[in-house]
């Protein structure tokens, strides 16, 4: 089941929950607090966030001492740099956020690496699994066969050994050595059934194995489907950061 994003409410009640308590507001802390939620998705809440709560410093009011005239030029100078300290802020909070999106693309490319070597883990296993049940089906075929052949065998054998019974008269020695030779036809059947049926057993478990190792490489393809178009959107939120930096 695919995770539900984070919404905008929750990453300001994060964000000003943080500001409150004079902990830094930044994209790992707020998506330390929440405990969930993509990268991409809390940065774009927490820029409107930041846009709607920051306000830039308020610049000093310039009163000037009517006893200090002289010290006009560094009192201007001193004014200028403290009206510049939002900006470099600001400016400083938004390369640690490109820092973050960074890292959080990196996790992604090493999640989705992982998950192509699974998939192709799986995909070998499922070949060997189908080569398997057409090897088993082979022998099942052989092993029909062959029993079909010996039946035939068997059934001629107790027809012509009947009537050789038959025209000879009925010697019980005769009939004895019959009797042994039906015992051990049968013996050899049964034999061979219970080898047909221990063939047919497992390719059925070579079937099954089959389709777990189909389900499974379904499994891993959508999660990596659903990574790569994370990796995405994560890659067009960066180039937006950088273009508006």
């Amino acid at each position: 089941m695919p995770r539900q994003e984070v919404t905008l409410d929750e990453v300001t009640a994060a964000a000003s929950g943080l500001q409150d308590e004079g902990k830094e507001v930044s994209l790992d802390t707020v998506r330390e607090a929440l405990g969930a939620g993509s990268a991409s998705a809390i940065h774009r809440h927490l820029a409107e966030w930041r846009a709607s709560h920051i306000e830039p410093p308020a610049p000093p009011k310039p009163e000037m001492p009517a006893a200090l005239v002289a010290a006009l030029g560094n009192w201007a100078q001193q004014f200028a740099e403290e009206a510049g300290i939002g900006g470099r802020e600001a400016l400083a909070q938004a390369e640690r956020d490109m820092d973050d999106l960074l890292k959080a693309g990196e996790e992604l490319e090493a999640a989705r690496d992982e998950l192509q070597a699974q998939l192709a883990s799986v995909t070998i296993a499922r070949d060997q699994a189908l080569a398997l049940a057409a090897e088993r089906g082979e022998d099942i075929d052989r092993l029909r066969a062959e029993l079909r052949d010996a039946r035939q065998v068997a059934t001629d054998a107790l027809v012509g050994k009947a009537k050789d019974q038959l025209a000879i008269g009925g010697k019980d020695d005769q009939l004895a050595d019959l009797r042994q030779q039906i015992e051990r036809n049968v013996a050899a059947s049964a034999a061979q059934s219970d080898a047909r049926l221990k063939a047919e057993m497992e390719l059925i478990g070579a079937v099954t194995a089959r389709d777990n190792f189909e389900a499974d490489a379904k499994e891993l393809r959508t999660k990596l489907d659903a990574s790569n178009a994370e990796r995405i959107a994560l890659r067009a939120e960066l180039e937006a950061l950088k273009a508006s930096a």
